[in-house]
Order: C-alpha cells, then structure tokens, then sequence
C-alpha cells in the first residue's frame, strides 16, 4: 500500500499498532494439499503424504489440509503415526481479512482535529482509522472531509454562527495553539461547548456582543489590550487567550485567579489564533457513521465493486463479532488479488472440493476417480488419474518414481488410506499395484498389515458414535447424472448390528439430506468389511427406488451381497439406473 493510504509513523502515543506484518495471507507461497469435503481416510492420508512429498522430493513449502470433520478411525491411525491432524480449512475463497493490511496506526477520537490534519498531511495520509479506547471502528475521516470542515464552502450567518462554536477542552487550545497557561487554569480536560468573541473592537462593542452569550461559555481572544483583559476577568468569562506572545499585568493574573478565568497565552497573532481554535475539536466529535468498512469474512467477490463505486480512499477491515479494527486495504489492494494455491487430492470435481475452490490456484490434481465435474483452470496443470484402488497408492507410486521413501509416520498414513479404500487389498478397486506399494510401505512404517487392519476398522463404530446426520456425512458424494441429482453416503462397519438398531433414524435424516441438498435420491450403503456384504438404505424419488433390482431386505432397504465399492460397483449401478430413466 502507498504510504498515502494509512499512518505508519512510530513513536507517537496518540497511535496504536494494530499488528505487525501485511496481508492475512501470511505465506501466499505455501501449497496447501486438501482432499474432497467429507473426508475419508484416504483423503486425509492421500494430502499429508502427498504435501510431505512435495517438501521431501520437490522441496516445496506445502502443508496437508482438510475441509471436513475427521473420522474416529482416521484420528487412530493419525494417533498411531504420530502425525498432526492436517489444519482445517472449510472456505478457500479471498476475503477481507486476506488482504487487508495489518501494520497500521490508528487515531484517538480525542486527538484534535488540527493533530490528525497535521499528522496526515506530514505524512501524505489520505485517510485515518479514528478507534476507541478497546480497538472498535469509530470512523475513518479523510483528508479532504477535514478540509471541508476546516473551510465551510459558504458563509452565511448559519456558518458564522457554527464557526464562532466549539466543542473542545482548555487541554486541547492549549496544544492547538502550542501555548502556555497563564496563572490557574482548573478544569481543564472536560469538553465544553464554547463561544469565540474576537475582541477587535472597542470595550463597549466587546462587551455587547460577549453579553449575547453565557459568560461561562466564553472564550475571549485579543491580542496586547489590557482594557480588554480586565473586562473579561471583570466579566468572569470561562478563558481568555492573549495572542502574539503577549502577557498579562500580575494583577489580571490575580483577578483571574479569584473568578476561575483560565488564562493562556498563545505565540501566534490574533487572527491565526483564531482560526487554529476553531481546530482544537477532538476529532471523535465530527465523525460519521456514512463510511464503507467490512467484516473479514467478507468474499473479495463483493468487496470489490463496493469498493471500486466509493469515493472512500481506504477501507477498514472489522471483526464481525467485536467491531474491533483489523486493518486496512486500499483499492489499489484488490489490483492482482492472493489466491490459494491447491492441490486437490481423491477428487477432481468443483462440486466436491473445499468451498471456494473455484477461486483459488488450482496447482495438480492427484486422484483416482472417473473425471467429472466442471473442473477447469486457466493455465496447465500436473494432472494424475490412475485406475488404482486408492490416492494414496499414487503417493507412493510417485515416491518411488523419485527413488525417494516417506517417513515412518507417513508411510503408516499411506498404508492407512490404501487400507481403508480397497478394504485390505480385497475391493474390486483393487490392483496389484495397490499390493506392491501397501507392502513396501508398511515395511517403511514397520507395521503388520493384518494386525493394523483389525485395529483401523476396530477403532469406531460410525453408527454407534455419531449422531444419524453426521454418520451420513462422515463420507458422502454427490453425483449428476441425466440431471438426476443423487447422493450415495458409505460407513464401513464389523457387522451390521449398528445399521439394524438405528435404521429408522437413519431414514431420517436420509428424508432430511434430501430436502436441505434439494436431491432427488439419497441413499446410504453399509458394508460389513468381515462378510464384504453391505446394505443400502434408500429415500427420494420413487421412479429410482422401483428401478432398483436388488433384492429387498424390508421397504427402503436392499440387500446387496458382495458390494463394498462406491466407486467400481454402487455409482455405476446407480448411474445405470438413472440414464435408463427420463431426466426429472
């Protein structure tokens, strides 16, 4: 940002340093490896062994991240490996908070107007955050409102009346016109609502027109007059200031000290005086509500033409919450905005991905699924789709293209994903290359296949630990086909026990996934991995339930013997299904 948009001078007690640093993007140049929403295992996996690759081989800055909850399984083998949790990212969208600038000085509400003015034209500031004593957003004056309201455009009696009030402290004339007191001066913090009264004139004229006026709201300004000192002590006036280095007589002083007239003494001539007075107004007094600031979850996408239509030279940045001030950004900030790098990891599809995808830089993809979706991006990129059982059997594949080997903590979250996907090398999704890598990674991370097996899907019921409508989320896709919006969930489980308890909630919260996803079929495979078995649980349009064919175990429920892949045997079977029906 230009040195023209914000205050960044040190050393002065009326700022307050928001924070050190630039923009909230505090490392543009990580990539950041993320797997499909909902994440199963092998997404989890997939991105911390694939973001550990790309330190490791590539030696790129790059960090494993999710965009949903994890599993209580996927939490074992992370316990197991000793591995963090990948950092959770749920919106990858731009936003307020990205590029906003955090090194920033901020005014008081009871500095003067002339210490602002002063300060920004210093410094060639063309706006000002103005917060109170707790960090919130009380306005943001900009050069040109101040030198409106230093220089009204027209005079009339209105504005000649205005300009002769104002509402300050005898503290802040004193620093307006770098002047001294002059004897006792009490009281002299409080904000006043004062009267100027120039005393150019004669006594008598003084006198009328300072009797037009309270006297203890009076300000008398006049320059080496003594008749005119003792007629506004004689009158008890709340301050009189003696302009152009001029003192009073000891014996003004001591008259003044008696009636509680403050006196001051100011360097400049009368007519300087005068002016710098009407200057000495905290600027919190002035400030307005009609400025444009936004929280910092507030999307880029519309900021920018709010921004790029406002007369408003910068712009604030609020916490949604507290009010509190942030930072600032100017329009010059929303030239070549940040956006995300990403490595989409067990998906290739927009409708899959962390939330705002779209707008972020989509680096690879690395996956194993059909191609589908809307994916596109404006320049080329490394893509990889094998026909393999699982994402993180392409981790290692890769590993060993570089002739380079995980660490121990890895190769455990590899053999993981590779574990949970193909259910221990027995899905039809299987191939032999899934074999070869899960043994030479499991040699890496020193652990017996079969004995982690019965551990991993030993370690959570789904059914019995979530509640219906997260059980169905923990791992679910949605899929266009024919205009047929559908949705298939799939839990893995020993045994089916848990299904038959919870069915009817189950069934729930299916009848609800439809109504808040606008779906026209939902359904929820369960798979006992001991008999590679599973049952499907179905709700939505009748048209797709009277075309399934499999045998029925009792109303919505199917019987699907020797199905436990989604990907190689359930959606091409539900795709099958609803091509051979009209589109809704």
């Amino acid at each position: 940002m230009a040195a023209s948009d914000t205050a960044k001078t040190a050393g002065s007690p009326s700022m307050i340093r928001i924070s050190s640093g630039s923009r909230q993007l505090a490392s543009p140049d990580t990539v950041h490896v993320i797997g499909h929403r909902n994440p199963d295992t092998d997404a989890i996996c997939s991105a911390i062994g694939y973001a550990a690759f790309l330190r490791d081989v590539r030696g790129m800055k790059a960090e494993a991240a999710c965009c949903g909850e994890l599993s209580v399984r996927t939490n074992w083998v992370l316990h197991t490996a000793g591995v963090a949790a990948p950092k959770l990212l749920l919106d990858v969208r731009p936003t307020a908070a990205t590029i906003c600038r955090r090194d920033v000085f901020t005014a008081s509400p009871h500095q003067t107007f002339l210490s602002v003015y002063r300060m920004m034209m210093d410094h060639n500031f063309r706006s000002i955050p103005i917060v109170d004593e707790e960090g919130r957003l009380l306005g943001m004056p900009a050069i040109q409102e101040l030198a409106q309201l230093f220089l009204p455009a027209r005079t009339n009696e209105k504005t000649v009346a205005a300009n002769r009030e104002v509402r300050t402290s005898l503290l802040n004339i004193v620093n307006a016109l770098d002047g001294i007191i002059g004897g006792m001066a009490p009281d002299l913090e409080t904000i006043l609502d004062l009267v100027l009264v120039v005393a150019a004139s004669s006594v008598e004229t003084t006198r009328k027109r300072a009797q037009q006026f309270p006297v203890n709201r009076l300000v008398v300004v006049t320059g080496d007059r003594p008749e005119v000192h003792e007629l506004a002590v004689e009158m008890g006036v709340r301050c009189l200031i003696i302009t152009g280095k001029f003192k009073a007589a000891s014996t003004i002083l001591t008259q003044a000290a008696e009636k509680g007239v403050a006196i001051i003494y100011s360097p400049y001539d009368t007519a300087s005086t005068s002016q710098l007075l009407r200057f000495s107004r905290p600027i919190g007094e002035a400030l307005t509500h009609e400025f444009l600031s936004f929280g910092s979850r507030t999307p880029l996408r519309e900021i920018v033409p709010a921004a790029q239509h406002s007369p408003q030279p910068l712009f604030a940045v609020v916490d949604e919450e507290t009010h509190a001030l942030l930072g600032v950004f100017s329009k010059s900030d929303l030239i070549d905005l940040p956006r995300m790098k990403l490595v989409l990891v067990d998906h290739n599809e927009f409708a899959q991905a962390v939330a705002g995808a779209d707008e972020a830089e989509i680096i690879e993809v690395i996956d194993h699924h059909r191609l589908s979706g809307n994916l596109r991006t404006k320049e080329p990129i490394r893509f990889i789709n094998e026909p393999v059982g699982s994402t993180s059997t392409i981790v290692g594949i890769m590993y060993r293209m570089q002739k380079a080997a995980p660490d121990k903590g890895t190769a455990i979250c590899l053999c993981a994903g590779i574990i949970s996907d193909t259910l221990h090398l027995t899905s039809p999704t299987t191939t032999d290359i899934d074999k070869e890598i899960l043994a030479w990674l499991a040699g890496i991370g020193g652990i017996d296949s079969a004995q982690f097996v019965k551990d991993f899907f030993a370690a959570g019921s789904m059914l019995r630990e979530q509640t219906p409508d997260r059980a169905l989320e923990s791992d679910r896709k949605v899929f266009e086909e024919n205009g047929w919006h559908i949705s298939i969930s799939q839990i893995e489980e020993l045994g089916l026990d848990e299904f038959w308890k919870r069915e009817t909630e189950l069934q729930g919260a299916l009848q609800s996934l439809l109504a808040k996803h606008s779906l026209h079929f939902a359904c929820l495979m369960v798979t006992d991995i001991t008999r590679h078995h599973s049952v499907l649980l179905v709700a939505g349009d009748q048209r797709v339930i009277n075309a399934i064919d499999y045998p029925q175990a009792k109303e919505h429920v199917y019987d699907m013997p020797g199905v436990v892949s989604r990907k190689k045997q359930l959606f091409p079977y539900m795709s099958h299904v609803v091509t051979k029906l009209e589109a809704p």
